[in-house]
C-alpha cells in the first residue's frame, strides 16, 4: 500500500499543507498580517519553493523582501 500512487499522494499533499502551515505562521509572525494576495502566493508554491521559502525568510527584514521572493519564483 505504502507504494501506490494514490498514498503517495495522499502523503505528498499532507506534507506540502503542513509547510504552508508552518511557513504562514512563521510569516505571520515576522511580518504580522500579510495581504491575502501574498497568502494566496504562498499556498500556490510547490512543496520544494515552500522549502526553499523557510530557508529563505530567515534574511527577511520587510514584506517587500517576500515579494520580491515571489516574484522571482513565478520567473522561474
Amino acid at each position: 500500500m505504502q507504494e501506490s500512487v494514490i498514498y503517495q499522494d495522499i502523503l505528498e499533499k499532507a506534507r506540502k499543507q503542513e509547510a504552508i502551515l508552518i511557513i504562514m505562521r512563521q510569516l505571520n509572525r515576522l511580518f504580522s498580517q500579510l495581504d491575502s494576495s501574498l497568502l494566496e502566493q504562498v499556498q500556490e508554491l510547490s512543496t520544494p519553493q515552500l522549502e526553499d521559502l523557510a530557508e529563505a525568510f530567515v534574511d527577511f527584514s520587510e514584506v517587500g523582501d517576500l515579494v520580491t521572493w515571489l516574484n522571482q519564483q513565478q520567473r522561474e
